[in-house]
């Protein structure tokens, strides 16, 4: 960066000359060298998948969390710095149970991810704060529409049929692009994502390791066991050797 653009490098108040927020920028950096994460809604629901990939046989792979449970009709998978996901994810139950106890119905996912890309936009107008690190895939269904949103370190939010953060994002999009159907059953979803997986793995034959976060209709979203996770990596494998 050339010394004229320091003080706009630093400040996250500032605007550069051609309109940009550097720091703004940065964060969707953090995101980007986060963990591979993948959201694909099916005809009855939506699916959160998450490389898991321990770096270290000294780590304990149960106290990597990367998928949450915000309400029972709702759940979210993070890329980025996890520490920034969770107070997302805290403030998002919160909110999630105000609105239960306020109202007595369940918070619409639409107006709950507005509220969290409303938080996250605060943290780019004010001096002495840094923007989000971490985008959330958050996934749901309420009045029997499916939904399936990314927040970004802006503020902004997207709606998704498909969709990747982290590493590999573009890649992964590419694949979507020309597989993605919107007649998938919820397997159809899930070896697709899991092809998403394994398109960006740094080794070929590296194994996969996922954590997967599912909602269909008329169930809450629950985070996959390990033996109904080994169940589709076998069958993934069977049919791409």
């Amino acid at each position: 960066m050339q010394p004229s653009q320091m003080a706009y490098d630093r400040a996250i108040t500032v605007f550069s000359p051609e309109g940009r927020l550097y720091q703004v920028e940065y964060a969707r950096e953090a995101v980007k060298m986060g963990s591979t994460t993948i959201g694909i809604k099916f005809k009855d629901g939506v699916i959160l998948v998450i490389d898991k990939k321990v770096r270290s046989r000294l780590i304990e792979p149960k106290s990597i969390e990367k998928i949450y449970v915000i309400d029972d009709h709702i759940g979210a998978a993070s890329s980025g710095l996890m520490a920034d996901a969770r107070t997302l994810v805290d403030f998002a139950r919160i909110n999630a149970q105000i609105e239960k106890i306020t109202y007595g119905e369940k918070t619409s996912l639409e107006s709950l991810v507005k509220k969290i890309s409303d938080y996250i936009q605060q943290y780019t107008q004010y001096g002495g704060v840094r923007p989000f690190g971490t985008s959330l895939l958050i996934g749901g269904i309420d009045d029997n529409e499916i939904g399936l949103y990314e927040t970004e370190p802006s503020g902004a939010y997207t709606g998704y049929k498909a969709t990747c953060i982290g590493r590999g994002r573009e890649t992964v999009i590419s694949l979507f692009e020309k597989e993605y159907q919107d007649n998938l059953d919820m397997e159809g979803a899930i070896m697709l994502a899991l092809k998403g997986i394994k398109s960006v793995l740094e080794e070929p034959n590296q194994p996969l390791v996922v954590e997967i976060g599912m909602i269909k209709r008329g169930e809450s979203f629950r985070i996959l066991s390990q033996e109904e996770i080994d169940e589709y990596i076998k069958k993934f494998n069977s049919v791409n050797k």
